[in-house]
């Protein structure tokens, strides 16, 4: 199309004329003319070519003159001149061409115009044009190559005035259809002169510089070009044409983390207060030992003067330190949760049946939702809330403009070879390529048949949108030979306005070659790109599924392309839109192998361990027919059991509720529930192990009680905290967040129910079991010689169950070894200093997190995609399309046209589209890098009267003698009914070379038109990002368009947003560091409250909490050091981090407010008060917390470490293992010790108080134990 903007020289042609060989422009003086008239066409469809005519300017006759004074102005009015009637029909014909492209800048008009005037009309020609190449023709010469002297002086202004100006309706520059791109003025003129019917020049123009030209008597054209910001105000340019009249926009504050030298100042601050209180730390230490070493001397002096004979008070006080380190007070929340627990499992106990049966009936109730069971699958559903704006606006957007487009796209890239990269393009494989998408042009779905025909997108109803090099070459190589292809295709490389596709729209070089790494050398790029632009329709109508269907036809063939590549040396990858989501699905898919193999591990594990806790080698050997016995693989199966039973009820309570499950529910809720439900089955079992050697005169029931009433309240601190952590993210309006929290929460909160009652009740069944010798798994078998029955004092005739039971390797560990090393005072700094060390590190991290989920990440290893990806950030120089769409604006109304357009001078300066071309010029802030498509510019430069072959009613043009006139005040155009009349009218106008501005193909649907309410509704101005080359560019442009539109509609009022396809995958990174402080800021704070209440203590209620948070500020230092960005994914995974956290410490803190007497007593003398308790936490609890959880996760999460998905690798598997490794280490090692130091006063636990009866058994106990003996002082 821009070709025939060159034929402008048309009418030079036959106003200009040259001969070679000798002088054909003898004489250069004034009123001397070169060429004059039509001597003839230069082929049988070529234009007319000029006369060459040496003779004196001639005056016109009077329509000669008025069509003069008509096209080139007034000072045309008087004087000779040396052009025809019918060079000025051509020169008219070819400047009414270039007027769509210019007229919108006056002062590239009037020079465009003027200097093609002056060049068919000067009466001075000979004095500037000089012709040196013509033919003979019926004894006349016509022209056929001339020279014209130019000044540098008006070629640049020229230029300068051109190179701005926009064409609206292909977001490009006007100079690439009138200057074939040209970056400078003499570019531009070699464009205009070139040689090139029947679209260009009929006839060669050359422009020598004219202080060299050798012509004597010649010089350069007198004009003086007018400035796009000329002082005469007729001529000045719009904003969007003009860089020079733009108004300045305000700067941009960037808001980046503060920083000292190179460190972020959290983490400056961080490592400050660290070194701080290490030197404190220091300072008392060393004063500490200082005054130690004096006290001693002293000490010893004074010895040396008193009776060193011990007193009596001395030795008493060593007989009741027990009793006064051991608490004293109760603590009536615990006592009243102590005696409901305790009551709870006496009746589940006593009824097991029928606990068992409610149950079962329970869980198969909420189970029935089921039916309703449903998965999200759709990421725009997933990540961002149905009620934000991202979503509203894409829903405004797909429903008055249709979804966007369908994209197809292949990379073929030159990489395979040794030696590097290398030109991907010659003849053979340009031919090849020319054949591949003719077959795939050819390509029909499968299943309906569809061709590329049927689905493609077609903007102007005959062509389908096909961007490509081979359509450089009309997809027929057969029409060049391998000498002939690189100038081709450089050709169209440098003006793609001669080279125009089957659609009719020129295509961007950077949309087709890649890796040129700033050569201008088309031939020399390393990557050539195809895409195809489908068709887009709403979501399941048969159109989708028609395109659907020929994706999936189009995929099968790229596939198959891609081994042809292989064989020509290139490589070819490839997306399509059907691709990602397929993608997804099978690393999904091969995703749940693997996390049904972990699942399958940690089950196996918590069977088999729960089974060992009365087992030991030694008991084995003594009598093996006694481990059939003692086993307890079915109490753990049924554990395990009871575990998937409360997802199953969680999943069909809220499923019936309408709440969609989604993979990360599905792939995390497991490991959730497992971890919490696993751990209280084990502090359960161990502690009903404790009560058998205790008390195994009880009955079971009784046993069961005491067990439950010491353990409940413990199990309803780790739940509470962790359903109310979790509820917390119900109040997040993102669904992937939103819906994971809601069945946590469920699961965890019905899992702590079944345990307290359902699991109770087995526990009973399996301890009948037990004692009357019947087999694990078995239970109709019973093992006669598994016991020595001694006598049947309480009735149940099994007394010497328990009698010199065997302690486990771990507990004794624990016991005797791990927790008196752990609180000797010298590895309590040591731990203090470690984990506050560790603790720095994590907060010092936070500012390296990222943000972002590279696709790369979320699909297998091995797919096809990968490769896709990697070339589309690599080679692809085009940023995705983004369009600023209004709402409700009434544009027929003359204020608001005002706050739209850009064009005309009472246009705003503040308008919409001079913002965004304003914004375009900081593409490093904005991240647009091209000029907005303006519709209503377009739309009123369509109804200038001066392009006659646009606006046409009833076989006039239109506007011609309306009043007022067509103006560029905007007082002339159309407002409300006429404004739509003409609107529509205008939209269904086809894009042309008569008439480019017809806004069918560029604004079809970018305007919503209401007939009713006479009103635009909504209507979109295009533009685009730069490119976008990683997750933080994405974001980024995102949050730059989001300002963009937020400042627009603050200083003009104009309802406006933004929107491009991406944006509704990184709207959550808007708000994402925001909601995950919120998040976990209030779990942590429920912690602290739930806690404190619970426990009795506000100060043990803050050291559980400070412990939570220091595991999940250390994971979130991990998540930096192990490139884990925060997104959707990972907020979830932190939220996972908060429950595992409290499950981790909760137990542990609760056996140190409420220490078990038996266990504390054996502290003996080595520990006093807050030591004396923590030593009984640790030694209570610690075996179950490192057996239960920390070895069943860590066998889990070791699992994940084989899957082929990274998304699971990196945000599954190195969190859960960070999770892990801190969340053991912080409750078994850093919590006892900041307990020891900072706990509060503890409560007499009610299950360890009773009167003489109970210390009697205690002591029964302790002498049971074997091995009690050797807890003295020396084993500490």
């Amino acid at each position: 199309m821009g070709c025939l903007w060159r034929s402008i020289a048309v009418s030079a042609l036959i106003t200009s004329g040259w001969a070679s060989g000798r002088a054909y422009t003898p004489l250069h003086e004034a009123g001397r003319c070169s060429i004059r008239g039509s001597c003839g066409k230069s082929g049988w469809f070529g234009p007319e070519l000029p006369c060459q005519y040496n003779g004196l300017a001639v005056e016109p006759e009077t329509d000669v003159r008025k069509q003069l004074v008509e096209i080139c102005g007034p000072k045309w009015n008087t004087g000779p001149v040396c052009c025809t009637g019918e060079q000025l029909e051509t020169l008219s014909d070819n400047l009414k061409k270039a007027n769509a492209f210019i007229s919108s800048c006056p002062a590239c008009k009037e020079n465009f115009f003027n200097l093609f005037c002056t060049f068919t009309c000067s009466p001075n020609q000979s004095l500037f044009i000089n012709v040196t190449q013509t033919e003979e023709s019926n004894g006349k010469f016509k022209v056929t190559q001339l020279d014209q002297l130019v000044s540098d002086e008006y070629g640049t202004g020229f230029y300068n005035s051109c190179k701005d100006v926009k064409f609206g309706p292909t977001n490009s520059n006007a100079m690439a259809f009138i200057g074939g791109g040209a970056k400078n003025f003499t570019d531009f003129f070699k464009f205009l002169g070139k040689k090139n019917p029947p679209f260009g020049s009929p006839f060669q123009i050359n422009f020598p510089q004219p202080n060299d030209y050798p012509e004597k008597g010649m010089r350069s054209l007198e004009l003086e070009p007018k400035r796009c910001n000329d002082d005469d105000e007729i001529y000045r340019c719009a904003c969007v044409d003009c860089e020079a009249i733009c108004p300045t926009l305000p700067e941009i504050s960037e808001s980046k983390y503060c920083h000292v030298g190179l460190l972020p100042c959290l983490s400056f601050g961080a490592i400050l207060i660290y070194s701080v209180i290490l030197l404190l730390l220091a300072t008392a230490t060393f004063g500490h030992i200082a005054w130690t070493k004096h006290s001693r001397r002293r000490s010893e002096r004074l010895r040396l003067l008193q009776d060193s004979a011990p007193s009596d008070d001395e030795d008493e006080g060593d007989m009741i330190h027990n009793t006064v380190d051991r608490p004293q007070k109760n603590y009536w929340i615990n006592t009243i949760c102590d005696s409901a627990f305790s009551r709870l499992g006496f009746v589940t106990a006593k009824f097991p049946g029928l606990t068992i049966g409610i149950s079962a009936v329970v869980v198969g109730l909420l189970s029935l939702g089921w039916i309703r069971f449903s998965i999200e699958r759709d990421p725009a559903r997933l990540w961002v809330s149905p009620t934000s704006s991202a979503a509203l606006e894409k829903q405004f957007f797909d429903d008055k403009f249709g979804p966007f487009y369908r994209a197809q796209q292949v990379f073929l890239v030159n990489d395979t070879n040794p030696g590097g990269h290398g030109p991907v393009l010659s003849y053979d494989t340009l031919a090849w390529w020319v054949g591949v998408e003719d077959t795939i042009s050819k390509l029909k779905g499968s299943k309906t048949g569809a061709s590329l025909d049927d689905v493609c997108f077609k903007p102007t109803d005959n062509a389908c949108i096909i961007q490509s090099v081979a359509a450089w070459f009309n997809n027929d190589m057969k029409a060049y030979s391998p000498n002939t292809w690189k100038a081709r295709l450089n050709a169209c490389a440098d003006s793609p306005v001669n080279c125009l596709p089957k659609f009719g729209q020129p295509i961007d070089p950077a949309l087709v070659l890649g890796g040129l790494n700033g050569s201008n050398i088309a031939a020399d790029a390393t990557a050539m790109i195809v895409t195809w632009v489908i068709s887009n329709h709403a979501e399941g109508s048969p159109e989708v599924e028609r395109a659907m269907d020929w994706e999936k036809s189009l995929k099968d063939s790229l596939l198959g392309f891609q081994e042809q590549a292989l064989s020509r040396g290139l490589r070819l990858s490839f997306s399509t839109e059907i691709s990602l989501e397929e993608e997804l699905n099978k690393s999904t898919n091969t995703d749940a192998k693997i996390v049904v193999i972990s699942y399958i591990i940690m089950f196996l594990y918590a069977s088999l361990a729960l089974g060992s806790t009365t087992l030991s080698v030694r008991s084995i050997v003594r009598n093996p027919a006694a481990s059939f016995v003692d086993s307890k693989f079915t109490l753990g199966v049924v554990g395990i059991l009871i575990v998937l039973m409360s997802i199953s009820a969680s999943i069909g309570l809220f499923s019936a509720a309408g709440i969609k499950v989604t993979l990360i529910i599905a792939e995390v809720i497991p490991f959730i529930v497992l971890a919490v439900g696993v751990d209280n089955i084990f502090i359960i079992v161990h502690e009903f192990e404790r009560v058998n050697v205790s008390h195994p005169d009880d009955i079971v029931e009784v046993r069961i009680a005491k067990a439950l009433g010491r353990m409940g309240p413990s199990i309803l601190l780790s739940a509470i905290t962790e359903t109310i952590a979790f509820a917390l993210g119900a109040a997040v309006g993102m669904p992937a967040v939103r819906n994971f929290a809601i069945y946590a929460a469920g699961a965890v909160f019905i899992n702590a129910i079944l345990q307290v009652t359902m699991f109770v009740s087995v526990l009973s069944l399996n301890q009948r079991r037990v004692e009357d010798h019947r087999a694990d798994c078995f239970p109709c078998v019973q093992v006669k010689s598994a016991g020595i029955s001694l006598g049947s004092a309480n009735g149940n005739g099994y007394i010497g169950q328990y009698e010199g039971q065997d302690e486990s390797a771990l507990q004794k560990f624990i016991r005797r070894t791990y927790a008196p090393l752990l609180l000797g005072k010298k590895i309590k700094v040591t731990v203090v200093v470690v984990f506050l060390g560790i603790f720095t590190a994590g907060v010092s991290l936070v500012p390296a997190i990222t943000l972002g989920l590279d696709q790369r990440v979320a699909i297998p290893a091995g797919s096809y995609l990968i490769p896709y990806f990697n070339d589309l950030y690599e080679y692809f120089d085009s940023g995705p399309p983004v369009y600023f769409v209004t709402r409700e604006l009434n544009s027929t109304e003359r204020s608001h046209q005002q706050q739209l357009c850009s064009r005309f001078t009472t246009c705003e300066q503040a308008s919409l589209t001079n913002v965004l071309e304003q914004e375009r010029k900081r593409p490093d802030s904005s991240y647009i890098t091209s000029t907005p498509a303006n519709w209503i510019d377009d739309y009123f430069r369509w109804l200038d009267p001066g392009l006659e072959e646009c606006c046409v009613e009833d076989g006039k043009t239109c506007f011609r003698d309306r009043e007022p006139e067509w103006n560029i005040t905007l007082y002339g155009m159309p407002e409300g009914q006429e404004f739509v009349h003409y609107l529509k009218k205008w939209v269904d106008a086809p894009t042309n070379a008569e008439c480019p501005l017809g806004g069918k193909a560029s604004y079809g649907n970018a305007i919503v038109i209401d007939d009713k309410r006479d009103t635009i509704p909504a209507s979109h101005f295009r533009t685009s990002h730069t490119p976008l080359r990683s997750q933080e560019d994405f974001i980024a442009a995102y949050a730059s368009a989001r300002r963009i539109a937020d400042s627009m509609k603050t200083s003009t009022g104009i309802e406006v947003f933004p929107y491009s396809i991406f944006y509704i995958f990184f709207d959550q990174y808007a708000s994402i560091v925001r909601l995950t402080v919120t998040l976990l800021g209030s779990a942590f704070a429920m912690i602290f409250v739930f806690s404190s209440i619970l426990l009795g203590s506000v100060k043990t209620g803050m050291v559980v909490t400070v412990t939570v948070i220091m595991i999940v500020v250390d994971i979130i230092g991990t998540m930096a050091v192990f490139n884990v960005s925060l997104n959707a994914v990972s907020l979830v995974n932190l939220v996972i981090c908060v429950g595992i956290g409290v499950e981790f410490c909760a137990h542990i803190a609760r056996a140190f407010m409420f220490p078990s007497r038996t266990i504390m007593e054996r502290a003996k003398n080595k520990f006093r008060g807050h030591d004396a308790r923590a030593w009984t936490s640790v030694v209570n609890v610690g075996g179950s917390v490192f057996s239960g959880i920390t070895i069943t996760k860590l066998l889990g999460v070791c699992v994940l470490a084989f899957t082929r998905s990274k998304i699971f690798e990196i945000y599954y598997f190195r969190i859960w293992l960070a999770l892990v490794l801190f969340g053991a280490t912080h409750a078994l090692i850093f919590l006892p010790v900041a307990l020891s130091f900072l706990g509060g006063e503890g409560y007499v636990d009610p299950e360890s108080g009773g009167g003489l009866e109970e210390d009697l058994a205690n002591r029964r106990y302790r002498a049971l134990l074997p091995g009690d003996n050797s807890d003295s002082d020396d084993d500490y």
